[in-house]
């Protein structure tokens, strides 16, 4: 079995359907991890002189959590992206996440090959399949993107209400999506 799984939560949502999500995958993977943005904040790039394309160490927001969370997906066997689906593309969380990566990845070109290296699996909450996410995930991995999206309106809920996991349907695509033998090692 993996023992070191991650699951990142993009939500701004202390208790939305991503949180949920990420509780229930935990459920059926105890040990993995959950980072939850909800919960640690990453700050946008910005308010600065782009000190990092010298020095990536000068970043003034190198203490907020996103080197670390970049070093602990390098270190996982397995990451599960949980996000948010708002107007068509990927949460402000995702792209604040995906643009600050230059603070981890500048002049350390074996750091983004490790992390690309590692599998990684996305769960949109969405209410379409927009090619939007595909594109935006396709840079995060070696291989092409796997993708399960969540739609609340399929399964006669409202994605505000928070209560997506109410539907048995749901549970099982995400039980499908989680298979065990993603989770053993070779």
């Amino acid at each position: 079995m993996c023992k070191n799984v991650l699951i990142v939560s993009f939500s701004g949502r202390k208790n939305g359907n991503c949180n949920q999500i990420s509780d229930f995958i935990q459920k059926s993977v105890p040990d993995a991890e959950i980072f939850r943005f909800s919960e640690n904040p990453i700050r946008p790039c910005g308010e600065c002189a782009y000190e990092c394309f010298e020095d990536n160490r000068m970043c003034p927001h190198i203490d907020d959590g996103e080197y670390g969370l970049l070093e602990r997906i390098c270190l996982s066997d397995l990451v599960y992206f949980v996000v948010p689906n708002y107007c068509d593309y990927p949460c402000a969380n995702f792209f604040i996440f995906n643009e600050r990566s230059q603070v981890y990845f500048q002049g350390y070109r074996e750091r983004l090959l490790a992390y690309e290296a590692v599998p990684k699996k996305f769960i949109v909450v969405s209410n379409s399949d927009s090619p939007n996410f595909a594109a935006a995930f396709d840079y995060h991995c070696a291989a092409e993107p796997e993708i399960l999206y969540l739609s609340a309106k399929k399964y006669g809920q409202n994605s505000i209400d928070g209560d997506l996991l109410t539907a048995i349907e749901v549970r099982a695509a995400i039980n499908r999506f989680v298979e065990p033998e993603d989770l053993e090692l070779d």
